[in-house]
C-alpha cells in the first residue's frame, strides 16, 4: 500500500505538471479574426462609442526568431499606421485565453482612454495562438515581444513615447521588455493582475509538498525580473481575483519593484477578469491617462 500510495503521489504530479503548463498557455488557433464580429466571446463589453474605425484598424504579420525558431505571429494595430513616428503608443500584451478576438475590447478601451482614438495600441498573438504560428513557449514569448517592438521601431516610433502594458500572462513578456535590453524600451510599465512567479502559481495551486520542477517547465519569474525595472510602475489588481490571488502574486510583484515612481490599485470586488467594469470605464481610462501623461 505503501508502494502504491508513493506511485498515485507521484502521478498526481506529473499530471498536474501537464494541467498547470496547459492553463498558462490557453491559446486558441483560428483561421481568420472576427474582432467585432465576435460576439459569443469577449471578456469585457463595450457600447458603440468605442468603435475603431476600419481605416484606423490594421492587421499585420510579423515575423519571430526565437534561436532559429522562425514563426509568423499576428498582430492588430488600433491607430493611423503613418503617424505612429509621432504619436503616444501602448503595447499591450493579453493574457493566456483563447487569442486577440477574446481581447479586442480590450485593445479598443485603450486606444479610447484619454479621449476617442488617442492612443495607438498593438496588441499581438504569441505563438500557437489565434493566426500565429508554432507552438506557445515561454522563450517564443519572449521573442514575439521583441519582434513587435522591432516592428514599432521600424515605424519610427521612440521609447519615450511608448507604454507597455501587460495582463495575467502578459505581464510577463512586458515586465521583460522593461528590464532587458531590448530594441524599443518602454517609457512605462503597466501591470494589471501579474503573476509573480511560475513557483508560486504552484505553491498556490497544489496540494502535495513537490517540488515546481514536479508540476511545470517555467522559469517565468516576475516578482525577481520587477527589480530590474527603473520606469514608473502602475500596478493594477482586483482583490477578490480568483485565478491570481492578490496577496500571493500582484503584492510580490509590487513590493519588489526598486525604480523611480509607483502606483497600486487594488480593487475592491474585482475578479481577475473584470477589473475595468467593477472599477467603472471612466475610472479606469482616468487612472490609466493620468499615469501616461505624468
Amino acid at each position: 500500500m505503501k508502494k502504491a500510495g508513493i506511485v498515485i503521489l507521484y502521478c498526481l504530479a506529473l499530471s498536474s505538471c501537464l494541467r498547470l503548463d496547459a492553463n498558462l498557455f490557453s491559446n486558441k488557433k483560428v483561421s481568420a479574426y472576427l474582432f467585432d464580429a465576435n460576439h459569443a466571446t469577449q471578456e469585457i463589453s463595450l457600447d458603440s462609442t468605442y468603435i475603431i474605425p476600419a481605416k484606423l484598424t490594421h492587421l499585420i504579420q510579423l515575423v519571430s526568431d526565437d534561436n532559429g525558431d522562425k514563426v509568423t505571429i499576428y498582430g492588430i494595430y488600433l491607430g493611423d499606421t503613418a503617424s505612429i513616428s509621432k504619436d503616444t503608443v501602448i503595447m499591450y500584451f493579453h493574457g493566456t485565453k483563447d487569442n486577440m478576438d477574446y481581447y479586442w475590447n480590450r485593445a479598443k478601451l485603450l486606444a479610447n482612454t484619454g479621449g476617442k482614438d488617442r492612443f495607438g495600441v498593438l496588441m499581438i498573438d504569441y505563438r500557437g495562438y489565434g493566426m500565429s504560428s508554432g507552438t506557445p513557449t515561454e522563450s517564443g514569448m519572449y521573442a514575439d515581444a521583441k519582434a513587435a517592438l522591432d516592428w514599432l521601431r521600424d515605424k519610427g516610433l521612440s521609447g519615450n513615447r511608448l507604454i507597455v502594458y501587460g495582463y495575467s500572462l502578459g505581464s510577463a513578456p512586458a515586465t521583460y521588455v522593461a528590464a532587458e535590453t531590448v530594441s524599443l524600451r518602454p517609457s512605462k510599465l503597466v501591470l494589471e493582475a501579474p503573476f509573480a512567479s511560475a513557483a508560486v502559481m504552484v505553491h498556490d495551486a497544489a496540494l502535495l509538498a513537490f517540488p515546481p520542477s514536479y508540476f511545470t517547465n517555467l522559469k517565468i519569474d516576475n516578482s525577481e525580473e520587477i527589480k530590474k525595472v527603473q520606469q514608473p510602475f502602475m500596478w493594477i489588481h482586483g482583490i477578490n481575483d480568483d485565478f491570481l490571488n492578490i496577496n500571493t502574486h500582484g503584492e510580490a510583484v509590487y513590493k519588489n519593484y526598486q525604480g523611480t515612481y509607483k502606483e497600486a490599485w487594488r480593487i475592491t470586488g474585482a475578479t481577475h477578469t473584470n477589473v475595468p467594469t467593477v472599477w467603472g470605464m471612466e475610472n479606469y481610462k482616468n487612472a490609466l491617462t493620468a499615469f501616461i501623461m505624468r
